[in-house]
């Protein structure tokens, strides 16, 4: 599937001019239909800097953008790219990096301490943080057992699975490469065999939880901390108890919650409901890609970038 992904998204940036013109003209048709209220609101979120800049000193001009690493990352800016000059100059962060900026950064994660407007989210390495499922057993008929299967390399998550891996209600190891001489590094566990089971935990790594979309998109109940970072997920409008249900950051309720919906299964499937409907909003691509363009013709127009498009 990633190979694909590849083909796909290569293939796309050296498609002629008429083939990008073809889709931009979709996309600027699809923006005199579509819900503008809910386009301004999430182009606002993401893109919080509300007066103009000058170009960062840091900026680079689309005509020297080349990839160097991060592979899915350029190809997920590329794709947007096409549509502008050779000239655009933007600042860019690739990478797990939720600091805040000094300057306006297109960046895929960014801290949800105060005064981080300069981070502007747009959606990178998307193939791997944007996954739904299609989730076929109902909440009541699986098992009353809290699940993850992950990495565990930051200080958070070694906390976490090691607090939790022997806990008679979870099912929680670490899949560490290479694999850690400790008794909570376990197998493997596919997205099919955790979803046998009523709660999935969603802890941060190196920002956001990468698991957290297709959880929400599940017949499971997402377990996590209180969020600290965000990405184009809008991670920061997430409510518990609507959404998701929020653990203690000691862990100290977590028998008490899992008690509670084990058998508060109306209570349970209205948190799913609300979680699988907040999803939609990402599922649309069309709309999805009008944000993407939006988000960097506001770069172009707040740091005084005029007749920016191709």
């Amino acid at each position: 599937m990633k190979v694909l992904y590849y083909v796909k998204r290569f293939g796309h940036n050296v498609m002629p001019d008429f083939y990008h013109k073809k889709y931009y003209d979709k996309l600027r048709a699809y923006e005199k239909i579509c819900d503008t209220d809910q386009l301004n609101r999430r182009l606002d979120y993401y893109f919080k800097v509300d007066q103009q800049f000058s170009i960062p000193t840091n900026a680079i001009a689309k005509k020297d953008f080349v990839r160097k690493g991060r592979t899915e990352y350029f190809l997920d800016l590329s794709q947007f790219l096409v549509y502008f000059k050779d000239s655009f100059s933007f600042a860019y962060k690739f990478g797990d990096d939720t600091e805040i900026k000094p300057n306006p950064t297109l960046i895929k994660a960014r801290s949800l301490a105060q005064g981080n407007a300069n981070s502007i989210l747009f959606k990178l390495n998307k193939y791997r943080h944007f996954r739904w499922v299609e989730d076929n057993v109902q909440y009541a008929n699986k098992k009353d057992i809290s699940v993850w299967r992950g990495g565990a390399y930051k200080n958070l998550r070694r906390n976490f699975v090691e607090k939790l891996w022997d806990h008679s209600s979870c099912d929680i190891g670490q899949t560490n490469k290479p694999k850690e001489d400790v008794p909570w590094q376990k197998g493997f566990l596919s997205i099919e065999q955790q979803l046998q089971n009523k709660f999935i935990f969603c802890p941060e790594g190196n920002d956001v939880a990468t698991n957290l979309k297709w959880v929400m998109s599940s017949n499971s109940l997402c377990f996590m901390l209180k969020p600290t970072c965000e990405t184009w997920f809008m991670e920061g409008t997430l409510e518990a108890g609507k959404h998701y249900v929020e653990i203690a950051e000691d862990y100290a309720n977590l028998e008490e919650v899992i008690k509670y919906y084990s058998t508060n299964t109306e209570a349970a499937e209205k948190i799913i409901r609300e979680a699988n409907q907040y999803t939609m909003q990402f599922r649309n691509e069309l709309f999805e890609d009008l944000l993407c363009l939006k988000i960097l013709e506001r770069y172009a127009e707040q740091s005084k970038q005029y007749n920016y498009l191709k």
